[in-house]
């Protein structure tokens, strides 16, 4: 078993925000949160996550019951930290650390730093063309590990190791106390470096072995809002990549966001620009033309989603034919072969097999049966100011052209309603419902003219 600390109270002064740097966000969670979550995935005997600036705002954004919490007040280095967290470990074999603007070091990863720590204490490292702002890893010349050097304490010789610490540790908890305890603050930062207890370790003959991530990728921090934007777009090429092997066609991999989960069925195509939120699901065969923004979304096999579509919390039946500019609310359930054309918004409403709302329509708080023809620029007025209530449309029904359905109303199996009408009554089944006013031709009218100035 071991223990996880989780580094996240730095105040992130390069972000320029009012937001503490752990919370700002990568496909749509907190940078602390994904790493939590990769954390949970080790199944810690503690997970301790230590926290500072921004400290109620960090504890109420990332509250679970299997998190432990220590305040580090004072931002004093590392190791003063870690510190902080010592009351809260199990005493079990090793301690994790990890950093919460360190978002995508995956599990396959930490676990074989783990491994190399058993028995002793491991570091992960990296070799960079560039090391400049990195702790140095010195070797002996038998390649063993002596120490780490910070940048600002680094000799030239030093300098020029191209082997960096990516921060990321496994400790032996049992030694973590007393190493901690000796550390001091004699450096150019002024502060306690965690990376000393590396020199302390070798000092008592303890093994030093490191391990590297698969991908250089996996130890990139965030400290900047340009590095966070690098980042997005690598969390983000990592999940199309992996859709595009499970056999999703993505018209360009580069313009894709997924800032929940993406479940898909066979030959899903998703052109430019569209954007997944919360839980997604995709059957077999559809198709999601550009720019299109689906969250918390079930689609069925077979459906077409037509450019600049944007759905919310709905469910949608196989073979559907939705957008473009279409709009689905909450609480929406189309059934199969449901057609919901350009510029039509639907909210908490059912629309059953083959029914059609195509053209500049609002749908809200309404049953509508089978094959019902809904015309363009009908309105169901659901809302009186102060409750909402249902209009209920049977099956073929026929809505004509510019008509407002004054909920709470029912239009019967058949019933046909003629243009502009204003329905606040019920319409009987298989009969023709009107209501206008009288047509009338005034003669001897003349269209106003343009007054010359």
């Amino acid at each position: 078993m071991i223990n996880i600390v989780i580094l996240a109270a730095g105040q992130g002064k390069r972000m320029h925000s009012n937001l503490p740097k752990v919370l700002h966000s990568v496909a749509g969670k907190a940078l602390a949160q994904h790493v939590i979550d990769t954390a949970r995935g080790l199944s810690p005997e503690r997970l301790v996550v230590v926290y500072g600036h921004g400290g109620d705002m960090v504890r109420d954004t990332l509250a679970a019951p299997d998190l432990h919490w220590a305040e580090q007040a004072q931002q004093l280095g590392t190791g003063h930290a870690v510190a902080q967290a010592l009351a809260q470990l199990a005493p079990v074999e090793q301690t994790l650390v990890l950093y919460g603007d360190v978002p995508l070091t995956t599990a396959a990863t930490l676990a074989r730093l783990i491994e190399a720590g058993k028995g002793g204490l491991s570091i992960l490292t990296m070799a960079l063309p560039d090391p400049t702002g990195y702790g140095r890893i010195v070797r002996d010349a038998a390649g063993n590990v002596q120490c780490i050097v910070e940048e600002k304490d680094a000799s030239p010789e030093q300098k020029a190791i191209r082997e960096v610490n990516t921060g990321i540790m496994a400790i032996p908890t049992a030694r973590l106390g007393t190493w901690l305890d000796q550390l001091n603050n004699d450096n150019a930062q002024g502060e306690y470096y965690l990376t000393d207890i590396v020199a302390l370790a070798v000092a008592e003959g303890m093994p030093v072995r490191t391990a590297k991530p698969a991908h250089d990728w996996e130890v990139l921090g965030v400290n900047s809002k340009v590095q966070l934007a690098a980042l997005e777009r690598q969390y983000q090429l990592n999940l199309a990549t992996r859709l595009m092997l499970e056999g999703v066609r993505l018209l360009d991999p580069a313009r894709i966001d997924i800032r929940g989960t993406l479940k898909h069925g066979r030959d899903v195509s998703i052109d430019v620009g569209c954007v997944f939120e919360g839980e997604v699901e995709l059957g077999d065969g559809v198709e999601i033309g550009p720019y299109c923004v689906l969250k918390d979304v079930k689609v069925a096999a077979g459906v077409r989603i037509a450019p600049f579509c944007h759905f919310d919390s709905a469910n949608i039946g196989p073979d559907c034919e939705l957008g473009p500019y279409a709009r689905l609310r909450p609480g929406v359930e189309l059934a199969a072969r449901v057609r919901i054309g350009n510029f039509v918004e639907v909210k908490k409403s059912r629309i059953d097999e083959g029914s059609k709302v195509n053209h500049l329509a609002y749908i809200g708080d309404a049953e509508i049966g089978q094959r019902v023809n809904v015309g363009a620029g009908t309105i169901t007025c659901n809302y009186d100011g102060a409750n909402k209530f249902k209009t209920v449309i049977e099956d073929e029904a026929f809505i004509g052209s510019d008509t407002q359905l004054v909920a709470p109303v029912r239009v019967g199996r058949g019933a046909t309603l003629g243009a502009g009408t204003t329905l606040t009554k019920d319409a009987p089944p298989d009969t023709l419902t009107v209501s206008r006013a009288k047509q009338v031709t005034l003669t001897g009218w003349n269209r106003p003219t343009k007054i010359k100035k």
